[in-house]
């Protein structure tokens, strides 16, 4: 069983003075989780460096160039970019015998996926060279991170674990994918069934390499950092999904989307931030609510519980859901209400089908044929009350979560309370109700 913390009450705001740093560890995208805690560090004053993956041309891994560096500056307000290597992840690395995992799996047809053969010796193999590969390339991140704190000997630190994923890039996997996330009737393909084969094998390993071991990487390569900096604060977050709390029938309650492959990695991101944690590393994984972004958009239906978040506004911020009524209300068709979108999503959460999602000690769940048919109806009968699916409340409400749990994320960073803490809609609210306005969003 997993101890369960949720943040109920906002935290301090005066953890961190202007001239502080935050370091991201991993490339920064429009529309993101970071995106908020970036807004939130600015606000503060604090310079903001985020950093990069590298490039592949062919077989070879290179640095960005000025022109591909530039872009990635303008994507949010920072005050550099650290250009670097830091792919996670083995897909790419060959064996000892020349041969990487996706070259294994490239010959497949997507009626062939339960009859791939993998060489597990030679995984072993690339991935022990992905992981020293991906090392070397954070300690020399990591010797720029040194001159830049060396620059300014007053300044706290805090360091943003972003990565996440993990797929490996074979062509036969995403149709695959597609059908576990997206496939109902004579399509559906139980979640279950695809990770007990030996591609969900693969993809477990993968995931858990790149969403997770990535994050010790981050501590361990700057250890001697906060070895020097004694006396000032080095901290560590991430960004974690482990279910949500959302407003259902009255009380806030405990759900998860299904399936959550990543789950499993997600799990081992916790156990490692516990570990630092209990050793006196100041760390926390964030698990934060679900939103829709261009990186979630293959979990058709993972937005359905962001509908609720409304509701929670109402509750705990009722001082400003006149005005987010009102800028939800040009998304919605003609004689649509929030209120019927609401009941429409109480709908599915009530259904029977659908209670083995609120079972918080059986997470992360597989999927089930019913519960696949319900969701993905119920995601096109939302999107149905909307005026256009690719401009939807999804999106403005996507964004009131990554923007406050960036900021709750930021403030909490300095003295967490658990090595582990779930942010739900009730907190998103509370702190929403603190804004004097809505003009970020």
């Amino acid at each position: 069983m997993n101890s369960f913390y949720a943040l109920r009450d906002l935290p301090p705001t005066d953890s961190y003075k202007k001239g502080d740093i935050v370091f991201i560890f991993g490339e920064v995208f429009q529309s993101g989780y970071v995106n908020g805690l970036i807004s939130a560090a600015v606000r503060r004053g604090l310079k903001v460096y985020s950093t990069t993956v590298g490039r592949r041309e062919g077989d070879a891994l290179r640095n960005l160039t000025n022109e591909e560096l530039t872009e990635c500056a303008s994507r949010a307000p920072l005050d550099g970019v650290l250009n670097a290597t830091l792919e996670a992840g083995f897909d790419f690395e060959p064996s000892s015998q020349g041969k990487t995992p996706v070259d294994q799996i490239s010959g497949l047809k997507m009626s062939q996926w339960q009859e791939a053969k993998i060489d597990w010796n030679q995984i072993e193999e690339s991935k022990e060279r992905g992981r020293e590969r991906f090392f070397t390339s954070a300690r020399q991140w990591a010797e720029q991170v040194s001159e830049i704190a060396q620059q300014n000997p007053d300044s706290n630190i805090l360091f943003v674990h972003t990565m996440a994923g993990g797929i490996p890039r074979a062509k036969i996997l995403m149709p695959t994918m597609n059908r576990i996330f997206k496939g109902r009737g004579d399509r559906y393909l139980a979640s279950k069934t695809f990770w007990e084969s030996e591609l969900g094998k693969l993809c477990s390993v993968s995931f858990d390499e790149v969403t997770a071991q990535t994050y010790q990487t981050l501590i361990d390569v700057t250890q001697p950092l906060r070895e020097e900096r004694k006396g000032k604060r080095v901290a560590y977050v991430a960004y974690g999904y482990h279910g949500c709390e959302l407003l259902m029938n009255g009380q806030y309650t405990w759900q998860s989307y299904a399936p959550y492959l990543q789950g499993w990695a997600k799990l081992e991101l916790e156990k490692i931030s516990q570990r630092a944690f209990s050793v006196g590393v100041t760390s926390c994984v964030f698990n934060c609510p679900e939103i829709l972004t261009n990186s979630s958009s293959l979990f058709q239906g993972v937005e359905i519980p962001l509908y609720p978040l409304i509701e929670a506004v109402r509750k705990d911020a009722p001082n400003h859901f006149a005005k987010v009524e009102a800028s939800l209300k040009p998304f919605l068709k003609p004689g649509v209400s929030l209120d019927s979108i609401y009941e429409s999503c109480m709908s599915f959460f009530n259904n029977p089908s659908t209670q083995f999602l609120q079972d918080f000690n059986s997470w992360p769940q597989h999927s089930e044929a019913n519960q696949m048919d319900l969701m993905l109806e119920q995601s096109d009968r939302v999107f149905d009350m909307q005026t256009a699916k690719d401009d939807s409340i999804t999106n403005w409400l996507s964004r009131l979560v990554f923007e406050g749990c960036g900021h709750l994320m930021f403030e909490e960073s300095a003295k967490p309370c658990a090595a582990v803490e779930w942010l739900g809609h009730d907190i998103i609210a509370k702190r929403l109700s603190k804004e004097a306005d809505l003009s970020d969003f």
